[in-house]
Parts: structure tokens; sequence; C-alpha cells
């Protein structure tokens, strides 16, 4: 059974940071694109970042040079470091894991308050 569950989240002031981390179970992890998305209220859920098997990365144009998406290939989890948070970024965020199949974490709420 495929799992993945999020921590990290929480309330943070404008300009703060938050690590989240995403621990996965029940995939082989390494062949996994791993991603984080966010959704906030009454919008859709959009990209933040990608990390491929190799470590290759992709970001959202809004977070780039203030997010980082890191992979531990031995451990399953994967981080999203987030830097000079606004209050715009107050979403849901939610772990994706992809290879043949899809999945999705349960999600762990951000607030950015100003």
């Amino acid at each position: 059974q495929v799992q993945l569950v999020e921590s990290g989240g929480g309330l943070v002031q404008l300009g703060g940071s938050l690590r989240l981390s995403c621990a996965a179970s029940g995939i082989s992890f390494v062949r996994y694109t791993m991603g984080w998305y966010r959704q906030a209220p009454g919008k859709q859920r959009d990209m933040v970042a990608l990390i491929t098997s190799d470590r290759n990365t992709k970001y959202a144009d809004s977070v780039k040079g203030r997010v980082t998406i890191s992979r531990d290939n031995a451990k399953n989890p994967v981080y999203l470091q987030m830097n000079s948070l606004k209050p715009e970024e107050t979403a849901v965020y939610s772990c994706n894991a992809q290879w043949f199949d899809t999945n999705w974490g349960q999600g762990t709420q951000v607030t950015v308050s100003s």
C-alpha cells in the first residue's frame, strides 16, 4: 500500500521559512519522480517543485531562488525548503509520487501571515 505522509507545515510570518517533509512507503522510491504541489482555497492545484530519480529539478517560476526540493534515495523522504514566504503562498501543500502511476499524500497546511 502506497503511503505519502507530509509534515512540517504550520503558521509562519511573512519572510519566514519552512521545511516540509514527505515520507514515502510502499513504492520503489528511487524510480519515482517526486513533487510538491499546492492548492489555495478556491484555486487549482499548482506544481511547486519536482525532482526526478536522478535529482534533476524543476521549479515553478514564482518560487525559483527561494525554494529547494531534495530527496534522500536511501531513506525515502523528499524535502521542500521554502524561504522568504509570502501570504499568497498560503495553501495546502501535497506530496506527489509519479512513475507508471500517480500517488498523492493528504497534504499539510502552510499559512503565511502578514
